[in-house]
C-alpha cells in the first residue's frame, strides 16, 4: 500500500507539474515573457528584447520565429505572450480566437518594405508590380520577357505559414504562386539561395537585404518595383520610400497580445514603441512605425 501511494502521489506530482509548465505564460508571471511567430520579425524582436533586458535586468524574454501563423496559433492556444505577425488575422483565425475565448489585441511596431531581389549578375534593375506578380504566379517564366537575358527564371519564396507568403501572394501576386517556386524556411533561406542563383528571384523582409545606412548586402541586388507602367519605380533600400507610400509593397509590422497588455509585457510594448525603440528599428534595417499606425496605437491606449 506504501508504494501504491507513494506511486500515486508521485503521479499527482508529475501531473500538477506538467500543468504548470503548459499553463499559459501569463499565468508564469510578468517576469518571463514569451514571443513567436514571423521569421522577419524575430531578428528585429531579438534585438528589441536584448535592450529591454539590459534595462530590466530582472525580466527573461524568449523570442522564437516558425512563422506568423505559429506565433498566432500559440496566442489562441494561450501559450505565448506575444505573436509577432507581419500579417493580418485571417478571419479562420479570428474565428478560432473567438471560440478560444481570446480577444487578439494588435499592436504595429515597425515598417517593412518587402524587397525582390536578384543576383547581381542580372541585369534587370526594376520591375512593374504586374510584372513582379505574374513572374511569381508562373505566367512569365523567362528573364528575357521583362527585358533581360535568356534565362529560365528560378523562384524563391516561404512556406505557407509565413506571413510574408501570405501577403505577398495576396498583395502581388494576387491568385496562386507558380508550382515551381523553392519554399524557403526563412528570409535568410531565400537570400543565400539567390545569392547563388543567377536566374534567382526572391522576395524578403528589407531588413534581411538592407542595413541603417540603406547599404545593400553584398551578393544580392534588390529591385526598384513602379505600381504600373506608367510610374516611376522605387527602391525599398530608401526609408523615405517606404514610409510615404512611393515605394509600393510597405506593411506594418504587428504584434498581437491576449488583450489589452499590462505589466512588464506593456513596458515592453511600450519601449519599442518609444524613440529609442524605434532608432533600434531602424539600426536593424527596418523602418519606425507610419504616423497613421502610431496614431491607431494611440486609439488603442498604447
Amino acid at each position: 500500500m506504501k508504494k501504491r501511494s507513494a506511486k500515486v502521489l508521485f503521479s499527482v506530482l508529475w501531473i500538477g507539474y506538467l500543468s504548470i509548465f503548459f499553463l499559459a505564460p501569463l499565468a508564469m508571471g510578468q517576469n518571463m515573457i514569451q514571443i513567436k511567430g514571423s521569421d522577419s520579425e524575430v531578428n528585429l524582436v531579438q534585438k528589441l528584447a536584448e535592450e529591454f533586458m539590459k534595462k530590466h535586468p530582472g525580466v527573461n524574454i524568449a523570442v522564437t520565429g516558425g512563422g506568423s501563423g505559429t506565433g498566432i496559433a500559440a496566442l489562441i492556444n494561450k501559450t505565448t505572450d506575444i505573436a509577432n505577425s507581419s500579417r493580418d488575422l485571417s478571419p479562420k483565425e479570428e474565428e478560432f480566437a473567438k471560440k478560444a475565448g481570446v480577444e487578439p489585441f494588435r499592436v504595429v511596431f515597425a515598417t517593412d518594405g518587402i524587397s525582390a531581389i536578384l543576383h547581381p549578375d542580372n541585369p534587370i534593375s526594376k520591375l512593374t508590380l504586374e510584372q513582379l506578380g505574374k513572374i511569381f504566379k508562373g505566367d512569365i517564366r523567362n528573364w528575357k520577357n521583362v527585358g533581360g537575358p535568356d534565362m529560365k527564371i528560378s523562384l524563391y519564396g516561404r512556406q505557407s505559414n509565413s506571413g510574408t507568403f501570405v501577403f505577398f501572394r495576396e498583395f502581388v501576386v494576387k491568385g496562386d504562386y507558380s508550382p515551381h517556386k523553392k519554399m524557403m524556411n526563412g528570409n535568410a533561406q531565400i537570400v543565400e539561395g539567390v545569392q547563388r542563383d543567377k536566374a534567382g528571384i526572391g522576395y524578403v523582409a528589407v531588413g534581411y537585404v538592407v542595413n541603417d545606412k540603406g547599404e545593400v548586402k553584398p551578393g544580392i541586388k534588390i529591385l526598384n518595383i513602379a505600381r504600373d507602367a506608367q510610374s516611376e519605380a522605387y527602391s525599398p533600400a530608401m526609408m523615405e520610400n517606404v514610409m510615404t507610400g512611393k515605394y509600393p509593397i510597405s506593411r506594418p509590422l504587428n504584434q498581437y497580445l491576449v488583450g489589452k497588455p499590462g505589466g512588464k509585457v506593456l513596458d515592453f510594448i511600450k519601449f519599442e514603441l518609444s524613440p529609442e525603440g524605434q532608432e533600434l528599428v531602424r539600426r536593424q534595417g527596418f523602418f519606425p512605425v507610419q504616423k497613421h499606425w502610431m496614431d491607431f496605437n494611440r486609439k488603442q491606449g498604447i
